[in-house]
């Protein structure tokens, strides 16, 4: 046992060992996560959105990378609901009514979108905790723009009596063609969601649709308010069983928090001092995660750059070793690895990445790169194709694709071909 600063007694983990443990945590290592996307979603504490679309979205690769080829409608209702059309047509049946939808919420209680690492999906029992954020907007009086005067009363009597609706239908998103020359509109309905008067209850055509949160959130969610240390103190812990063992900044990244917010609620976190060999900085680790081992089945999978796996770049360089960064808005010319390089998870190692494209019914990896110490040996060389193949098998399977094909790569040309033949699905 080490000490740290204030004499705590810290636990010692060897650098192999805190990889494991994130990977048990974040549902890579062991029996696949039981209870489908909401129990992942409640282990996660939060699924980063995207407007990016390739194989699919980023919210969809997030359970699919755990829980292997889940239907999208399953995806889609665990974080949404029902049907759309009988949602919305329910909802505004309701509205009109003027009856508040009480104990379940408009999306089933199962979800809400709210701003925690970048824009995300998080469980709808977490609502309260973001508490702390909404007072905060509200101290402050405005996020992106000022606010319209009397625009906000507006929008809350269209929802009433028609919602929900999307921007569009509460009067357009945009000014001009200016992508930030927001309409009056859409900065008002923003800043509602902002402070937690609305909520967002699905996603249509990538477009929000809005409700009020009186009728989207259950009263005994709304109306609980914790103060910011309670709100704190929860996330922290949250982002802590989330990632296994992590620094102060690990922990205070997962949900966009300050690191001395991090400090002034650590003590009461429950998480337990660590120090991890070839870490310069302090750790915490959850206290289940240190009681078993963490070993079982590694998963062989591509990841969304937008995984929370690897969405903290520091973090992945250091647990993995893995420098990553999204391509996407770098000029082509620039690229290197690609528009939407995929990490390549297999064994425990985030062995390379992929560019993934359809065309058709095939999956292209218009560029596959694999770390340097992943084809150091020939035999590394060939455990490492193995792994590229199953997982671009996998992922056509689950889009639809039958065939699969490989444009660019540093592997041998005739390893690849042999590696995805020996993987064909039968």
């Amino acid at each position: 046992m080490g000490e740290t600063a204030g004499g705590t007694p810290a636990v010692e983990l060897g650098a192999d060992e805190a990889r494991r443990l994130q990977l048990r945590a974040q549902g890579f290592l062991g029996a696949r996560p039981r209870g489908g996307v909401p129990a992942m979603l409640e282990r996660l504490g939060a699924v980063q959105l995207d407007t990016i679309s390739v194989l699919a979205r980023s919210h969809e690769l997030v359970p699919y990378a755990r829980l292997g080829p889940v239907g999208r409608g399953a995806i889609e209702a665990a974080y949404w609901g029902g049907a759309d059309g009988e949602r919305k047509d329910k909802a505004k049946a309701n509205a009109k009514a003027g009856r508040k939808r009480m104990g379940s919420g408009l999306n089933g209680g199962g979800a809400f979108e709210y701003w925690a690492h970048a824009a995300s999906i998080l469980p709808m029992a977490d609502w309260p905790l973001f508490a702390f954020r909404r007072r905060a907007y509200l101290r402050r009086g405005w996020r992106w723009h000022k606010v319209p005067e009397g625009v906000c009363d507006e929008i809350r009597a269209r929802l009433k009596a028609d919602g929900p609706l999307t921007t569009k239908e509460l009067g357009g998103a945009k000014a001009s063609a200016e992508w930030w020359d927001w309409s009056d509109h859409k900065i008002g309905i923003e800043w509602l969601l902002d402070v937690g008067e609305v909520v967002c209850v699905e996603r249509v055509g990538w477009r929000r649709v809005y409700d009020l949160a009186e009728r989207a959130v259950p009263d005994e969610l709304r109306t609980r308010e914790p103060d910011d240390d309670a709100c704190l103190t929860a996330l922290v812990a949250r982002a802590g069983r989330a990632l296994g063992v992590a620094t102060r900044g690990d922990l205070a990244d997962y949900y966009r928090i300050r690191q001395d917010q991090v400090d002034q609620v650590i003590d009461a976190t429950g998480l337990v001092p660590a120090e991890v060999a070839g870490w310069p900085q302090r750790a915490w680790a959850d206290p289940e995660a240190l009681d078993a081992a963490p070993r079982g089945r590694h998963a062989t999978t591509l990841l969304s750059p937008f995984d929370s796996l690897v969405w903290d770049r520091a973090r992945a360089s250091r647990v993995f070793g893995f420098d990553h960064r999204l391509e996407a808005y770098v000029p082509k010319a620039k690229r290197v690895h690609g528009y939407f390089a995929m990490p390549l998870l297999a064994g425990g190692r985030l062995l390379g990445r992929v560019d993934p494209a359809r065309e058709g019914r095939t999956l292209i990896a218009r560029q596959a790169s694999l770390e340097p110490w992943a084809t150091r040996t020939s035999a590394r060389t060939e455990t490492s194709a193995a792994a590229l193949a199953a997982a671009l098998w996998r992922a056509a399977a689950w889009v639809g694709c039958d065939d699969v094909r490989v444009e660019r790569t540093d592997l041998p040309p005739a390893l690849i071909e042999s590696a995805l033949k020996a993987t064909t699905p039968t």
